[in-house]
């Protein structure tokens, strides 16, 4: 088929979104990675000489088509645990994929708007737009930082960069890949200047050896990078671990009937383990709100110093003064500090505009929505020996956050409640962004979920031990405290958004100078 076709009218509009719901079979739990690489270009192809309303309208179909497909999950914790009628649901779930899908495709109408689309706009910037585009989601109304194209690639010799530029720096490498290949393509079947819908001109040898030789530097370096070792350990770095995957059905977490059930079932997991360096419990193990659990960590403290154990646990803390709530990991026995949650969930863990919505719908009064963010700059947990950087959640999937907190811990742990998304692809996606966490920072990663899934991660971002989801048990493995620091862990994503930054600026000289 002629591309002048696809681009026109409403058949190029849907293959759009076609094209974005392609994109999440790249991420887990599917993992065909090249799905990631071809659907972007297809974007900016059928973005070519479009009206502006067009592109936009365009843009937001893909956007729309990789949310709806890839996030729509939310409507499990909407509809299920918010216990929201099936109809509303439905609704509040499309305005969440419809806004992600607006906020995606700003970045592309001002690509339209300002750049004139020839094969180098096309090769550089429009990666530089993608990425901009993720980094924005990252922090717009304290962001949704989910489905970036980099984190397909934990396996591929992509990954040898991300303990240099992170996930953004893979996602620029992702889209430029796409965009490298699909216009080689053109090349060579001679399309791209028998089209007389744009303005590419044919080209010389050098331009075509350009776009070749950037795909052979992208990938053959990822390959020869993957071979650093930027943290180390021995064998005496080694700590055995013990998570405790309680898997605690939503419905009963916070009914007082069932509290003293909760708590032997996390005592009798944890019972055959006391031997292990550190037990992690999940995020809010302890049904108990922590000046009303005094008795409680009183007896896990005397268990886990009799035994030498750092035991890591979620709970939430009341701060009885100030009237304040905050989501907490707990360090107990060998381990000290107790941190509190910076970066929360929207609606799941406190209200926006609360004073409007709360008590509309049950949704907006879900038991944990009356949290409050923790300070910065927080101590990390501590045991005698080593330092452990927490994260809850949310909060693994915040690159930057997660290398700022990273200090001088030796390793890094997350917990969560992936309960809220059910059988889901989301939870899913959540372990795989924590794999990107770990070969980031070059640090192994613990991580406790209360239904699945729970693991160890290596400093490579490999999966050691994981567990299955809606098992009650304990995973049971081996992590090491790793030395050393990575690029990323230091620069963190700066020096991949300002680079990106200044290709929109020199293309924009560049277009002013012609």
């Amino acid at each position: 088929m002629h591309i002048k076709r696809l681009t026109s009218g409403w058949l190029g509009s849907l293959i759009c979104l076609l094209a974005g719901a392609v994109i999440p079979l790249s991420f887990a739990p599917f993992n065909f990675w090249p799905a990631g690489i071809l659907a972007p270009p297809i974007l900016a192809l059928l973005l070519i000489d479009q009206p502006r309303g067009r592109s936009w309208l365009r843009s937001l179909l893909f956007g729309f088509g990789l949310f709806g497909a890839g996030a729509s999950w939310v409507y499990i914790s909407i509809h299920d645990f918010g216990r929201t009628p099936i109809w509303l649901a439905l609704i509040m779930t499309g305005l969440f994929v419809g806004f992600l899908a607006l906020v995606f495709s700003l970045p592309f109408y001002l690509f339209r708007r300002w750049f004139t689309p020839d094969k180098t706009t096309i090769l550089i910037g429009f990666p530089a737009v993608w990425v901009l585009g993720e980094w924005l989601r990252s922090w717009l109304l304290t962001g949704f930082p989910w489905l970036y194209s980099g984190y397909a690639h934990i396996d591929t010799w992509l990954a040898g960069w991300a303990p240099i530029f992170g996930v953004y720096g893979l996602s620029l490498f992702v889209v430029t890949t796409g965009c490298g290949i699909v216009w080689l393509g053109l090349q060579l079947r001679g399309k791209a200047n028998q089209s007389n819908h744009t303005n590419i001109a044919p080209p010389t040898r050098l331009q075509f050896a350009i776009p070749a030789a950037l795909l052979v530097v992208i990938w053959g370096g990822g390959a020869l990078l993957e071979k650093i070792e930027w943290t180390h350990f021995n064998d005496d770095d080694k700590v055995e671990i013990a998570i405790i995957q309680p898997n605690i059905p939503l419905e009963v977490k916070w009914n007082p009937f069932y509290r003293t059930h909760i708590l032997d079932t996390l005592l009798a997991l944890s019972e055959p383990h006391w031997d292990a360096d550190l037990i992690l419990w999940p995020e809010a193990a302890i049904p108990l709100m922590y000046s009303e659990a005094d008795e409680f960590l009183a007896e896990v403290e005397t268990l886990a110093a009799h035994h030498n154990t750092a035991l890591i646990s979620g709970i939430i803390f009341d701060d009885r003064e100030q009237l304040k709530y905050f989501n907490s990991i707990l360090g107990l026995g060998a381990a000290s500090q107790i941190y509190f949650k910076q970066r929360l969930v929207p609606f799941g863990e406190y209200v926006p505009l609360e004073k409007y919505l709360r008590g509309l719908i049950e949704f907006f009064d879900l038991p944990n929505s009356i949290i409050h963010p923790g300070p910065r700059n927080q101590h990390n947990l501590q045991t005698a020996d080593y330092a452990v950087a927490p994260y809850i959640c949310y909060e693994v999937v915040y690159p930057d956050l997660v290398a700022a907190n990273l200090d001088s811990a030796e390793l890094m742990l997350t917990i969560s409640n992936d309960a809220w998304f059910g059988d889901s692809i989301g939870p899913l996606q959540h372990f795989q962004m924590a794999q990107m966490r770990a070969l980031e920072n070059g640090r192994y990663m613990i991580r406790g979920t209360n239904t699945g899934l729970s693991g160890i991660i290596s400093n490579k971002g490999k999966i050691e031990t994981s567990g299955s989801q809606f098992v009650q048990e304990a995973v049971i493995g081996t992590a090491y405290r790793t030395h050393g620091s990575t690029p990323f862990s230091k620069i963190r994503s700066y020096p991949t958004v300002i680079f990106c930054f200044a290709i929109l600026l020199a293309l924009i000289l560049r277009r002013s100078w012609q």
